[in-house]
């Protein structure tokens, strides 16, 4: 899990996991937890003395959170705005090609394969030639590659799950340790 070093107005610095800000505005001093919505966990001084109660607090609720949730998924759900077809987000096409040595054109569609922690991949799903091309062809090249990215998604959202469940476990482990 991701830490950054955090000095408050009172001048203490904390280590604050990701997914836990600062709030100080005027009367309002504490820890917001932004993980399955929001939660303030004020500090209930106006000194900041009570930065450090607050903290751990914050941090005991988001790891139950992470237990319990799954990951927030940072995958695009809906096309952009400038996507110019009626097609899903991240399926793009038809893609028309004319391969070298070929005297006859073929289409395909583009999926792009989002992976947990490592690059995305392209697969290309072949509908047919300018010959063979059909709307039933099409349609069904759609739904491999409509099904190809919703099982891509699955498999990335769970993956994020489980490295954040990991991590949450890694930091609750440091955690009892440094309270021995």
């Amino acid at each position: 899990m991701k830490f950054r070093e955090v000095v408050i107005f009172s001048g203490d610095t904390f280590q604050v996991p990701q997914c836990i800000q600062r709030i100080d505005h005027r009367a309002t001093h504490g820890w917001q937890l932004r993980y399955g919505g929001t939660r303030l966990f004020s500090d209930h001084s106006t000194d900041g003395s009570g930065a450090a109660a607050s903290l751990e607090a914050a941090t005991k609720e988001l790891l139950k959170r992470i237990a319990k949730l799954p990951a927030p998924s940072l995958l695009q759900r809906g096309p952009s705005a400038g996507k110019t077809s009626d097609l899903p987000a991240g399926i793009s096409g038809p893609i028309v090609r004319l391969r070298k040595g070929s005297h006859t054109r073929d289409c395909s569609l583009s999926v792009l394969i989002p992976r947990f922690g490592d690059k995305p991949r392209r697969r290309t799903i072949y509908i047919g030639t300018e010959n063979t091309y059909t709307v039933a062809r099409f349609e069904a090249a759609l739904e491999r590659a409509i099904a190809m990215r919703k099982a891509a998604e699955e498999a990335y959202e769970k993956a994020t799950t489980r490295t954040k469940r990991a991590q949450a476990r890694e930091l609750k482990a440091k955690r009892a340790e440094a309270s021995l």
